[in-house]
């Protein structure tokens, strides 16, 4: 069994996930558009380059997200609470290169820094609105 988080977004869904392959290191395996979907199902004509499903992996794990019209999930425009998508990292340098490059343009609630269960531990939201945090195993 794999567990994928996957993330909602309001019409950047494809810029999000071209960032974050960047940052990651990752390649977006699948990008599909409203406008590429079945005819069966239908969807506002401003949102059919809007993607309904994207996947990217990154090594052995992976992220999906979709874009949400406003409509079918009224709470987009609010603030995600509840969660965190958080990475794990054995190396502190890769960490920091990581959280630098996503957390440029979100608003850090906690800059990378060692504490008692970790040698470098971060949150943030990010740009996108998803809320992060990042953890560095302690050394061995």
């Amino acid at each position: 069994m794999k567990i994928v988080t996957s993330l909602s977004f309001l019409g950047n869904c494809r810029e999000a996930f071209d960032f974050y392959a960047a940052v990651l290191g990752g390649q977006i395996t699948a990008a599909m558009p409203y406008g590429e979907g079945p005819p069966e199902m239908p969807h506002p004509p401003e949102i059919k380059d809007w993607l309904m499903h994207c996947w990217l992996q990154v090594g052995d794990q992976a992220i999906m997200g979709s874009d949400m019209h406003p409509a079918y999930a009224p709470d987009m425009t609010k603030p995600k609470d509840g969660f965190d998508v958080t990475l794990h990292f054995d190396d502190v340098e890769e960490a920091r290169r990581v959280f630098d490059g996503l957390s440029e343009g979100g608003e850090v609630r906690m800059p990378l820094a060692e504490t008692p269960w970790s040698r470098g531990f971060a949150g943030w939201t990010d740009k996108y609105g998803v809320p992060r945090m990042l953890n560095v195993a302690p050394a061995a």
